[in-house]
């Protein structure tokens, strides 16, 4: 595509990602026991395959081709579609899913409703719930990246509203050595978000500016260095799992 699907160009910032997102395997048991027993399954805004079941009959859809290259091999290549322009009959699939993409989508409220249509069965989001970002103690480090996402976010029950007449939400846990780096994944390892490289992976600090990612480093690098985050979070470096934003929305027809 000449020009980004969403609201992150992947061409331009998507390599490597897939080093740094990386399916947790206690994340991936939620996302898959959801699917329910669907053998056929639409992976929309599939990126680098991260969440994908191997068990099933799985059909990708990707729009970045820098993403669909750093599919592993193991994995059937993506097909260049978008969320809200799905190339697939009405109820095509036993099971659609949508991981950690949603909030990035162009036109998330077309995407989702296309998701419910091509599915005759469960339609299975992991997203993040805006309302429960303040929970992570980098609020207080960069309340404007906080801000930012809020924005990007679909509201929880807008997302459950459009994927199914009913719907459960279901806060997803998030381990202490949670493979899949996105910010709050590392609630208990505080140094990893001074790494330019991990913060790379997260789209969220592309949306508040060098200034302000500067200023957010800065301050946590000070904390760690002086051990004023460990008088405050110390306790979350032996905390088993993080009771953060993550949330599963299974929509039901």
């Amino acid at each position: 595509m000449a020009t980004p699907a969403g609201d992150v160009d992947y061409e331009r910032h998507g390599h490597g990602y897939a080093t740094r997102r990386r399916t947790d395997p206690r994340i991936a048991a939620h996302v898959h026991a959801a699917l329910g027993p669907a053998r056929t399954v639409v992976n929309v805004g599939a990126g680098a395959g991260s969440y994908e079941p191997c068990d099933r009959h799985v059909v990708a859809v990707e729009p970045s081709a820098a993403m669909r290259a750093q599919r592993p091999r193991h994995l059937a290549p993506a097909l260049d579609a978008t969320a809200e322009r799905l190339p697939f009959d009405d109820d095509s699939f036993d099971a659609a899913m949508a991981t950690i993409t949603v909030h990035q989508w162009a036109d998330a409220e077309r995407g989702l409703r296309e998701l419910r249509r091509v599915s005759r069965g469960p339609v299975v989001v992991l997203t993040f719930d805006g309302d429960a970002l303040g929970r992570f103690w980098l609020a207080e480090y960069a309340p404007d990246l906080i801000a930012a996402e809020r924005r990007r976010l679909p509201p929880i029950g807008v997302i459950a509203s459009l994927i199914g007449t009913t719907a459960d939400v279901l806060p997803v846990p998030i381990p202490i050595d949670c493979a899949d780096g996105f910010a709050e994944a590392y609630y208990a390892r505080p140094e990893h978000l001074l790494d330019p490289r991990v913060r790379a992976s997260q789209s969220a600090w592309g949306f508040i500016g060098d200034a302000a990612e500067s200023r957010a480093v800065h301050r946590l690098s000070r904390d760690l260095d002086s051990g004023a985050w460990d008088s405050r979070y110390g306790h979350l470096r032996h905390q088993p799992e993080f009771a953060g934003s993550l949330r599963l929305v299974v929509g039901r027809p």
